[in-house]
């Protein structure tokens, strides 16, 4: 008997294809409202039941630091870290900046409207969990440590980033 005439046995010994169903997020920009963007894109992805990662390198780290000492790091690192904002709260706007005035208007605003704060997203995409990994490779090459990131941070690399998108059907660049 060819596989023509028993068509539901067929279908019985197929395997089906696997769901790609999550939202990969890639961080890039350690601007304020890229990153606030980010997390309410992940957190709707969460809310939906989606398998959310968010990958951040370079300057996307600096919105998963929070304030650290720079003992036991070397000058070059330290400069880094000296230079960098050390989490959420010190991020900036992309535009209108101003010297910090637009940043603080905004932060006015969204709270006035009741938006949830920065890390406050961040802190509830971690509630939800979203995955949030740090590029190893950015960190080492920004001299950050692990120990500087917020609570539930992991640290991958390209490969974690990619396996992560081919499970998703979409992936996204802030």
């Amino acid at each position: 008997m060819d596989k023509t005439e028993n068509p539901e046995q067929e279908a019985a010994t197929q395997t089906p294809a696997p769901v790609n169903d999550g939202k990969t997020i890639l961080v890039f920009s350690d601007d304020m409202d890229k990153a606030f963007a980010a997390f309410v894109i992940a957190n709707g992805a969460a809310l939906m039941d989606c398998p959310t990662t968010m990958f951040f390198a370079f300057w996307g780290l600096n919105v998963l630091r929070k304030p650290a000492s720079s003992k036991g790091k070397d000058l070059l690192a330290k400069m880094f870290g000296a230079m960098m904002p050390k989490g959420a709260n010190k991020l900036k706007l992309s535009k209108m900046h101003m010297m910090g005035m637009g940043s603080a208007m905004m932060k006015y605003v969204m709270k006035r409207k009741n938006v949830q704060s920065l890390p406050q997203m961040i802190a509830t995409a971690r509630d939800q969990g979203v995955r949030m990994i740090a590029c190893g490779m950015s960190m080492d090459v920004m001299g950050i440590r692990k120990d500087e990131f917020i609570d539930g941070v992991e640290v991958g690399g390209v490969v974690t980033f990619l396996d992560a998108a081919e499970k998703s059907n979409v992936t996204l660049v802030f």
